[in-house]
Formats: C-alpha cells, sequence, structure tokens
C-alpha cells in the first residue's frame, strides 16, 4: 500500500564492475500502485502525483496487470529534438484541473519502468533484483509507448558506450545494481554514475540565505552568448555558513542597480519585480515546488568569474545545482562563453524509447 519510499543511489565516479546497468532517466521518480481500477502515482518524496498526469493513469491502466507496484520514472520525450524535456515535465505540476488538463494533451507523459516490488499478493521487496528484472519484462512484454521497460545490460564495455551516447537523449548518466540485490526502501544501496564537468562564469547577482539576510544564499552564474548577451544559466549554492558571510560581505562593492545590470528585462516583466525592485534572472521564474518562494536576486557588477562544475545543460542552463570549484581572477569576463561547454555526441531517444 502507498506510499512506499523508493531505493535511492550512492554517487560513484567510475562505472563499478560486475553489476546491471542501466540508464539513469531525468524525469520524476514515481513508484506506481496499481490495485484494478485504482491507480495511485506516488513520487519521491511521497506526494501523491496521480491528478497532474491523468493521460499516464489511462495508460497505465491499459498496460499493467490488475494488481502491482512498479518503480519508475515518469518522463516527457520531446519529439522535436528527440530528447526527454524535463522543463516540459515541471510545467505539469500545477493547481489548476483545465491547466493539467491541457498539458496533458499538448504534452502527454510517458513511463520508463525499471523495478518490480510487488505482483499480485506477492512482495517481490525481499526478492534479488535479477529475479525482479526477468519478472518486469515478462508483465510487460505486451506494454505500448508511453509506457517502456528500461534497457539493462551486465555488458561493463557496453554500459560505458551507454554512458557516453545516451547523454544526446537528454539521459542523466548511468545506475548499477547489483543482481543479488534486494529492494530497500529509502536506502543508498544502488550507484548512480553522472557525468562531470566544468565551465568558467561569470557571477552576475546572488540570492541571501534563507534565515540570515547578510549571507549568501545562492550565486547566479552568467554566459555570454554569440551576440555577446549574458544569459542566465545556474546557480552555485553550496558554501559553508562562514563563508557565506565572507561572501555577502566581500561582494557588497560589486550590487549595482538593476538599471546598469545586463538582466535588466522588458517593461512587461516588471510584474516579476519584488517591492525593492529585485527581479529574477529567469524573468517570469517561479517554483512550481514551492508557491511563494522569493526568486528574487540582487544583481551584481559582472566582472568576478568562477568555474563551477556541473552534469549537464538542458537548453542553455545548467540541469542542476552547479559546484564551486575556485574563483578565476585570471579570465576575463568577456571570455565566459557558451563555446567553452562540451557537447554531448547526439542519440536518437526513438532508438532506446520507440515511439507508438
Amino acid at each position: 500500500m502507498p506510499p512506499v519510499k523508493p531505493m535511492l543511489a550512492k554517487p560513484q565516479k567510475r562505472i563499478p564492475p560486475d553489476q546491471v546497468y542501466e540508464p539513469k532517466w531525468d524525469g520524476f521518480r514515481s513508484i506506481i500502485f496499481r490495485d484494478g481500477e485504482e491507480v495511485e502515482i506516488g513520487s519521491r518524496n511521497e506526494r501523491p502525483m496521480t491528478r497532474y498526469f491523468p493521460e499516464l493513469v489511462e495508460a497505465l491502466k491499459a498496460n499493467l496487470p490488475e494488481r502491482v507496484v512498479i518503480d519508475g520514472e515518469i518522463v516527457i520525450v520531446d519529439p522535436e529534438r528527440d530528447g526527454l524535456d524535463f522543463e516540459a515535465l515541471q510545467q505539469r505540476i500545477h493547481p489548476a484541473e483545465s491547466r493539467v488538463r491541457k498539458l496533458a494533451t499538448e504534452t502527454p507523459a510517458g513511463f520508463v519502468a525499471f523495478d518490480l516490488l510487488a505482483l499480485g499478493d506477492r512482495d517481490l521487496t525481499s526478492e534479488p533484483f535479477s529475479v525482479r528484472r526477468e519478472l518486469l519484462e515478462q508483465v510487460l512484454a505486451e506494454a505500448k509507448p508511453p509506457i517502456w521497460i528500461t534497457p539493462a545490460t551486465d555488458d561493463h564495455e557496453l554500459a560505458e558506450r551507454w554512458f557516453t551516447e545516451f547523454e544526446g537523449a537528454g539521459l542523466d548518466g548511468l545506475i548499477a545494481k547489483s543482481p543479488d540485490g534486494t529492494y530497500q526502501p529509502d536506502k543508498r544501496v544502488m550507484t548512480k554514475i553522472k557525468h562531470e564537468r566544468t565551465a568558467d562564469c561569470v557571477v552576475a547577482g546572488y540570492r541571501v540565505y534563507k534565515s540570515d539576510p547578510e549571507a549568501i544564499g545562492s550565486l547566479l552564474l552568467g554566459l555570454y552568448d554569440d551576440t555577446g548577451t549574458l544569459s542566465s544559466v545556474g546557480v552555485i549554492g553550496s558554501f559553508p555558513m562562514a563563508r557565506r558571510r565572507e561572501l555577502f560581505t566581500e561582494l557588497q562593492p560589486l550590487v549595482v542597480p538593476i538599471d546598469d545590470h545586463p538582466w535588466n528585462w522588458a517593461k512587461e516583466y516588471l510584474s516579476g519585480m519584488t517591492e525593492s525592485g529585485a527581479r529574477s534572472p529567469r524573468k517570469s521564474e517561479g517554483s512550481r515546488w514551492n508557491n511563494g518562494k522569493d526568486l528574487s536576486f540582487t544583481p551584481l557588477s559582472p566582472e568576478l568569474v568562477v568555474e563551477a562544475r556541473y552534469d549537464y545543460m538542458e537548453g542553455t542552463r545548467f540541469r542542476h545545482t552547479a559546484q564551486f570549484v575556485r574563483w578565476r581572477p585570471d579570465r576575463d569576463p568577456a571570455s565566459c562563453t557558451f563555446d567553452q561547454l562540451e557537447r554531448p555526441v547526439g542519440f536518437e531517444l526513438a532508438e532506446i524509447l520507440p515511439p507508438a
């Protein structure tokens, strides 16, 4: 019965030997519960997700056994670029029922299954993964898009090739599982291997720490495009508390009025301003997971350069929060462009998630 916390993975830099390897999907981790006509979609943090994906509920009823619990990932495939679209997936979390129904038609979601927790009256969590995987392949043998079963291999060489190739379709790395491992909710017993790269970025602003207005919460990063425009690409957010306060003091001489800043956008975005006049670096940016969260920022003169570690890009932004590596006083901010970024090899997602 829901809720069940999903089994988690710990990071590792190298692909370990003697494991079962799967692509790491970039979507919403979800555990699906079906009992006849009743379907419940549980999230990683145990929030019910069912109401946001009505089209997926119907697809699950059409493709899953009558009584089953399956672990997997909700994804949205962008057919134009043949890759995953996480931003479109985020848009699906909306409080208005009319909006939910509209987006269900415009950007329908799919489900990639990768583990089987229960089948009928049988609890499979104490069974080895090799048994759970074999049963998963059996119960989804006739499944049709948008329900898929994730590829898996025990070939280490093939896994290394997947790690490189699949990134071009928007996948997030690899997951390695012990073939003998049991399913352990909320335990980090799997391994995740993600891409790591660095980029020299311009520090264009900051947000204060949530509980201390004189400490840095995050640094806002920018890169120049080929027109010379400074684009927002992401944030760095992890510093010790003492360093957050030091940074706040160090950055004050660089604070500038928004009118003198490259991210002083057109008047139509004034609705995104706070009372102090600060604006979000993604114009009408908002948080669908935390309504009311203040995403305004303090603008800085774009003079500082920082080297940031990131895993991969989604469009023109870092997919996840970047990590601080070092300051780069030797770099000219104008030289911090998108050209320095490594581009993943193109890969057609349809090769592993065939369309309907």
